[in-house]
């Protein structure tokens, strides 16, 4: 069990009182002390209910962002990242923008050994955009180097398969 110092931070976990915000908005985001942080291990998060706006036409766009990281000494609480994403809801930016805005954000509140972004866009005009954007500090840049190439891989297959 995490003691209350642990825990200080964590202000909307278990809040009854949510206010979903209207724009972007990063403060939202809270983090805890990592417990483990003798050990690299990967983190992912799935987040299925993406939305933002384009920023051109200001109609809505649906897609799922996946985040993948090594924590170092905090990490991101799900509720208050549930928050923070929501708060792109009336945001208008491009997919590309969302993702890497997203990415730096984290690493800002984080500080994280390793961490990726990816954005699976639904369709819009026939096309999906599919953004990955990721981030090392020098221990685990041939880590980032790895997953850009499988990346660039897994688009290529995808294609060749069309």
């Amino acid at each position: 069990m995490r003691t209350n110092t642990e825990m200080e931070g964590v202000s909307l976990l278990g809040n009854q009182h949510t206010v979903y915000p209207s724009d972007y908005d990063p403060s939202l985001l809270e983090t805890f002390v990592n417990k483990h942080t003798e050990n690299d291990y990967l983190v992912t998060l799935h987040c299925p209910e993406f939305t933002s706006l384009c920023p051109k036409t200001g109609q809505p766009d649906y897609g799922t962002i996946l985040i993948s990281y090594i924590p170092r000494v905090r990490m991101i609480e799900s509720k208050s990242l549930k928050l923070y994403l929501f708060s792109f809801r009336n945001h208008g930016d491009f997919h590309e923008d969302c993702v890497n805005i997203i990415m730096k954000d984290l690493i800002r509140l984080m500080d994280p050994k390793y961490i990726e972004v990816t954005g699976l866009f639904h369709p819009r005009g026939g096309i999906s955009i599919l953004p990955f954007a990721s981030w090392a500090d020098e221990e685990h840049q041939a880590l980032r180097q790895q997953r850009m190439t499988a990346r660039m891989a897994d688009v290529m297959c995808y294609k060749n398969n069309f």
